[in-house]
C-alpha cells in the first residue's frame, strides 16, 4: 500500500465537511488524518520486512561416491553394485540407468571353444583333438565386447515400503555373438524378494578382484529365478530362505554305447522347486556366510508313452564363504562348498546326475559330488593400482557308468595389475590359466593374457 492512494479519499472526505467548520478544527483534522497516514505506513514496511524471502533453491545432491567394486576406486567384487543406502526423495518413485562398456582384448596361447573364446572356462578347453570344439592350431588374438552391460534400477514408495527393482543384461549370449544375456530380473519390498538374481545358495560378495569374464571354477553362481524371503536382519546379521527354480544336468555317459536312442531322449524331470537357506555375518573384519540346499533332481525319457525309464535322487549340499579385512585395503576372499547334485549351482563344470552300474535292460542313476573351492588375495600398492592372485578349483567323484570324457576336475588361477587412472575407470592387464582333466586321466590346459578397459555409469 502506498501513501499516494489514500491521500486523496481522505482529502476528500474533509472537503465534504469544511463548510461547516473553522479553520482551526480543519487544521485539527488535518494533523489527526497524518498522523493516521504515517502510522499505516509503518505498519505496512513492518509487515514488508517481516515477509519470508522466496525460498532458495535446494542445492543438487552430490553424487554419490562410487562404489566400492572391481573396476572403481576403490576395488572389490566384479560384477556387483554396492546396496542403496538412503533412497533421496522416497515419496516419488524415480529410476536409474547404469552399466559399463568394455573391451577385452585377448592372447589365448592354447585352444578354447570358439563360442567361448572371450573368457577362459576350464569345461570348454578342447582335450581329445580331433574331435572336441576348440581344436586347431595354437593362439589366437581375440578383442570382445561382450562384457559391457546396461541395467536399470526402479525404485517405488508403496505402503509396504520402498519397492525396489533391477533389470540387467550383458551381451554375452549364446553361439559366441554379442546376444542379449540376461543378469538380474529382480523386484524386492521389505523382507519379500522375486525375480531372477544370485541365487541364495551362493556368496557374490567373495568374487575375487579379476577382469576374467566367468571366474573362479570353484565356487557356487548361478543368477536363478526364485522367490525369497528374509525374516530376520538386525545387527549385521541376516538369515534368508528361498524357493529357486530346478534344473537336472544329466549325462547319459555309457548308455550312449548300448542305447543311443535311449540316451538321445533322455530330460531333465523337476517335480519340486529347490530350496535354499542362507546365515550371513557382516562385521569390520568382513563377513562370512553359510548357505544349504536341498533338492531334488530327476530324468525321464520322451521314447515311451509313460516317460520311462525315469527316476528321481535327492541332492543336497553346504557352501561356508567368507572375506577377511587384512593390511590397509587388502582382502583375504575365499570358500568352500560340497554336495552331491549340486553342479547346476557350480560356476563351471559338472554334472547332477549320471548312470552308475551299467547293465544293458536296466538303467540307474547315481547323484554325482561335488567339491569346489576358491582362494584369492586382492592386494593395493597404492590409491591407483591394485592386483589380485588366487586359485579355484572344482571337482567330480565320477560314476561307474560315465564315459571315459566326463568332467572330473576344472581348475583356474589368475594374475593381474590394475590402474585407476580416473573416476570410474579401470584398465589392467591379467594372467588367467585354466586345466580340464576327463575321467580317464587325459587333460588339457589353456593360457592367456588379457588387456581390458573398462567405463562405468
Amino acid at each position: 500500500m502506498k501513501q499516494q492512494a489514500w491521500i486523496p479519499a481522505i482529502a476528500l472526505a474533509l472537503c465534504g465537511t469544511a463548510q461547516a467548520q473553522s479553520n482551526e478544527e480543519l487544521k485539527a483534522k488535518l494533523d489527526e488524518a497524518l498522523k493516521t497516514i504515517q502510522d499505516l505506513q509503518g505498519r505496512v514496511k513492518a509487515l514488508e520486512q517481516a515477509k519470508p524471502a522466496p525460498a532458495a533453491a535446494a542445492p543438487a545432491a552430490a553424487p554419490a561416491a562410487a562404489a566400492p567394486g572391481q573396476w572403481g576406486a576403490p576395488v572389490v567384487s566384479v560384477g556387483t553394485r554396492a546396496e542403496d543406502a538412503a533412497t533421496p526423495d522416497a515419496d516419488k518413485a524415480r529410476l536409474e540407468v547404469y552399466g559399463q562398456v568394455m573391451l577385452d582384448a585377448i592372447y589365448d596361447f592354447k585352444r578354447m571353444d570358439p563360442d567361448w573364446n572371450a573368457t577362459l572356462r576350464p569345461s570348454k578347453i578342447p582335450v581329445v583333438c580331433p574331435g572336441s570344439a576348440g581344436c586347431g592350431k595354437d593362439g589366437a588374438a581375440i578383442f570382445s565386447v561382450r562384457q559391457s552391460s546396461l541395467g536399470f534400477k526402479g525404485f517405488i514408495p508403496s505402503s509396504l515400503g520402498l519397492i525396489k527393482t533391477d533389470l540387467s543384461f550383458d551381451l554375452f549370449g549364446g553361439d559366441g555373438g554379442t546376444a542379449v544375456h540376461w543378469l538380474n530380473i529382480w523386484a524386492e519390498a521389505g523382507m519379500f524378494g522375486a525375480g531372477q538374481y544370485y541365487s541364495n545358495f551362493m556368496d557374490i560378495d567373495v568374487f575375487p578382484s579379476t577382469i576374467d569374464y566367468w571366474g573362479p571354477s570353484g565356487m557356487a553362481f548361478v543368477r536363478n529365478p526364485q522367490l525369497r524371503i528374509t525374516p530376520w536382519s538386525q545387527d549385521g546379521m541376516g538369515l534368508s530362505f528361498a524357493l529357486e527354480a530346478p534344473y537336472s544336468g544329466l549325462d547319459p555317459g555309457r548308455i550312449r554305447e548300448f542305447a543311443p536312442e535311449l540316451a538321445a531322449s533322455l530330460t531333465a524331470w523337476n517335480r519340486l522347486p529347490d530350496l535354499t537357506a542362507a546365515w550371513r555375518m557382516e562385521r569390520d573384519w568382513g563377513h562370512v556366510k553359510a548357505a544349504g540346499v536341498l533338492r531334488q533332481v530327476g530324468y525321464q525319457t520322451t521314447l515311451t508313452p509313460g516317460g520311462n525309464p525315469s527316476g528321481t535322487k535327492t541332492g543336497y549340499g553346504l557352501n561356508l564363504t567368507g572375506t577377511l579385512n587384512v593390511f590397509g585395503k587388502d582382502q583375504l576372499n575365499g570358500g568352500f562348498v560340497w554336495g552331491k547334485a549340486i553342479a547346476s549351482y557350480m560356476n563351471d563344470g559338472g554334472v547332477d546326475l549320471a548312470p552308475g552300474t551299467i547293465v544293458p535292460g536296466s538303467t540307474s542313476a547315481e547323484a554325482v559330488q561335488s567339491i569346489g573351492w576358491l582362494a584369492y588375495y586382492n592386494h593395493w600398492w597404492a590409491d591407483q593400482w591394485s592386483s589380485a592372485i588366487g586359485f579355484s578349483q572344482h571337482r567330480q567323484d565320477n560314476t561307474a557308468g560315465q564315459g571315459p570324457t566326463a568332467f572330473r576336475t576344472g581348475s583356474y588361477g589368475n594374475l593381474n595389475l590394475l590402474y585407476y587412472p580416473w573416476k570410474n575407470v579401470t584398465t589392467g592387464l591379467e594372467f588367467v590359466w585354466g586345466e580340464l582333466e576327463q575321467k580317464d586321466g587325459q587333460s588339457a590346459t589353456d593360457y592367456r593374457l588379457q588387456f581390458s578397459t573398462k567405463v562405468t555409469f
